[in-house]
């Protein structure tokens, strides 16, 4: 009966214990990846703030959102590699540095079928989950 009570303990114990951190973001942009990827655009946006900015103010959810399904749409097969993800945590707020890999199979998005962005990402704690609020990308990653 004792293994029982700590058979139960144990899995009570993982079960609550909490995940890092800048492990959980690195998980949460790991998964908007394999969202793209796999042409769910819901699922790469429920990790996006509904006060989402994005490159100095250009782009809010919406737009965002739009071009997403835009890209989406139009592309049989989008391929995305992330670089080493870099995170840098201050309480609530964390910013994440990465380059990504985006690759298109029809050849109709990326002219060379490939493209490297550099992302500086800002991310917050909102009801118990890491959400990207502002971003910035560029293509001179190098």
């Amino acid at each position: 009966m004792r293994w029982l009570w700590l058979v139960v303990y144990v899995a009570i114990a993982a079960a609550c214990a909490r995940q890092p951190d800048a492990d959980a973001i690195r998980a949460a942009i790991t998964e908007m990846a394999r969202a793209t990827e796999a042409q769910r655009s819901a699922d790469v946006l429920a990790r996006v703030s509904d006060d989402f900015t994005g490159n100095d103010g250009e782009v809010d959810r919406t737009q965002l959102a739009n071009v997403l399904l835009v890209q989406l749409l139009a592309h049989r097969s989008i391929g995305v590699r992330l670089g080493t993800i870099d995170i840098k945590l201050s309480g609530d707020r964390a910013t994440a540095r990465f380059d990504a890999t985006l690759t298109d199979a029809s050849g109709r998005w990326l002219v060379d079928r490939r493209v490297v962005l550099r992302f500086v990402t800002g991310w917050r704690r909102e009801r118990g989950a890491w959400r990207c609020y502002n971003a910035t990308w560029s293509s001179n990653a190098r």
